[in-house]
């Protein structure tokens, strides 16, 4: 076991960490992670249900004022990948397609209002993307791509953050109020503030809403420390420890938080215009409105258990056919029933690269529906990702409370086993890095779950800057 200096332990308390749980890390650098027992991929009729209709639309819109309804978006990440190949142009001098085609639109780009005004009088091809991605003008490299303009109307263009909250008032909205909570680094807590702090009144004016915008940063107590490539800790060159956020998945801790019945959850980049929302808004109502009713027989199957006349043969049946985990009559049926509840939107596999749904054999021997990444999966069953025939979720509804109206504890549904480990390096020196499972596959493991297929153009994720002049992003006014 490694010897921690006292410096040392006092770093890791100050962290919100404990000595057990870094030796814990320590030890699965070494034994590394189990690679996922995948069955077979989910697909339609085995796992996947068909699109739904709007009869579930119907029932959201009827019902969701008796929910009290939250739209959760992590948005802590900065851009910087987006713009990875604009500084590989500033570094290396050597023009790149991306960059060129960047050049060649610029005024389509809703940044180009802003930049226009920073730019140089006659600026090269260099001022005009230094002023785009560093601090000599916009400095988009190192801000969240929530507060990017993204879209450009004729009116006022908007920031991804802001198409969050006209997104919001068009479907998460009970009783009047729209609840959204983003989670944002602390460096760019102020930035959110000024947008909203500008927009918000225009909005609640405009959709009639009373927006309550609320914001959490990831948890330092979270973070994993990181280890040299003998898997002993690395060290800055002030000799402390290094710990590094253990990414998405850590948000589950932030999920945790959230006082809600029911939770919407998307990306902060996976936002579209207004005239390319229709499907978006439809399906994340009728996703919502298959979560209700199949919550709604789950407690019903609860409270039968409780009062001693539940069907045990309608139970198993049910689970079978609902929940995403196979069963029979031996199972401890209250303990499949009653467990967090998502209901997964996904969209057919075009080639993009990312993992999808399968059904995966736990450690008990038990299968069921799970999400599982290229990192999760041993090198010779690769193929199977590639063959699946459908992707990672695009959106998500949690339904986060118990048939008693108590709220789930959603760290204890988490599968501590699948998480990966990563190759990095800080300032020149590689390191490896452990990160959390991920908060829609390992970090909800052991929630029920049921995947449902919705339209491509619900998935319009913005991964590098290009993707800003995808279709899902034009806006036609």
């Amino acid at each position: 076991m490694y010897e921690f200096t006292p410096d040392d332990i006092q770093q890791i308390q100050n962290h919100g960490l404990n000595i057990d749980v870094v030796h814990r890390q320590l030890a699965d650098f070494v034994t590394g992670f189990p690679y996922a027992d995948i069955v077979r991929p989910a697909v339609i009729g085995d796992g996947v249900r068909e699109m739904l209709g709007d009869e579930f639309e119907r029932f959201y819109d009827e019902n969701r004022d008796n929910y009290k309804i939250v739209k959760f978006v992590p948005a802590s990440g900065a851009a910087t990948r987006m713009f990875k190949d604009l500084f590989e142009f500033l570094s290396s001098g050597v023009m790149n397609k991306t960059t060129q085609n960047v050049l060649d639109n610029l005024e389509k780009f809703a940044f180009w209002d802003d930049l226009k005004r920073v730019l140089p009088e006659n600026p090269t091809y260099r001022d005009v993307i230094e002023c785009l991605v560093t601090d000599r003008g916009l400095n988009y490299g190192a801000m969240p791509k929530a507060l990017l303009q993204f879209h450009k109307y004729s009116r006022a263009n908007r920031t991804a953050l802001a198409e969050h909250l006209v997104e919001g008032a068009q479907y998460a909205v009970s009783n009047g109020n729209v609840d959204i909570h983003f989670t944002v680094s602390p460096e760019h807590m102020a930035g959110f503030d000024a947008v909203l702090a500008r927009i918000l009144p225009e909005y609640e004016s405009k959709f009639g809403v009373n927006y309550n915008i609320s914001m959490s940063v990831q948890k330092a107590a979270t973070d994993t420390i990181a280890v040299n490539l003998d898997n002993t800790p690395f060290r800055n060159d002030d000799g402390s420890l290094l710990f590094r956020p253990a990414g998405h998945g850590a948000l589950i801790e932030n999920l945790n938080d959230i006082d809600a019945d029911l939770v919407f959850i998307k990306n902060i980049d996976n936002v579209c215009p207004d005239d390319a929302r229709h499907d978006t808004i439809a399906h994340k109502k009728r996703l919502a409105g298959l979560a209700m009713q199949i919550q709604k027989r789950i407690f019903e199957y609860l409270r039968a258990m409780d009062a001693g006349v539940a069907d045990v043969d309608e139970i198993v049946a049910f689970i079978n056919e609902n929940l995403g985990i196979v069963v029979d009559n031996s199972a401890d049926l209250r303990a499949v029933l009653n467990r967090p509840l998502r209901v997964c939107g996904i969209i057919k596999n075009t080639g993009e690269p990312g993992g999808g749904p399968f059904w995966v054999r736990g450690a008990d021997g038990v299968c069921s529906l799970q999400i599982s990444e290229p990192g999760q999966i041993a090198p010779e069953n690769i193929s199977i990702l590639k063959n699946g025939e459908f992707f990672s979720p695009t959106d998500l509804v949690c339904m986060p409370r118990d048939y008693q109206g108590k709220k789930f504890d959603l760290t204890q549904y988490v599968d501590p086993t699948a998480g990966f480990i990563s190759e990095k390096s800080k300032n020149g020196r590689p390191l490896r890095a452990m990160e959390r499972p991920g908060l829609w596959n390992g970090a909800m493991a052991k929630w029920n779950t049921v995947f449902v297929e919705t339209p491509l153009d619900t998935f319009a994720p913005v991964k590098v800057i290009s993707d800003l002049m995808g279709a899902g992003h034009r806006v036609n006014e």
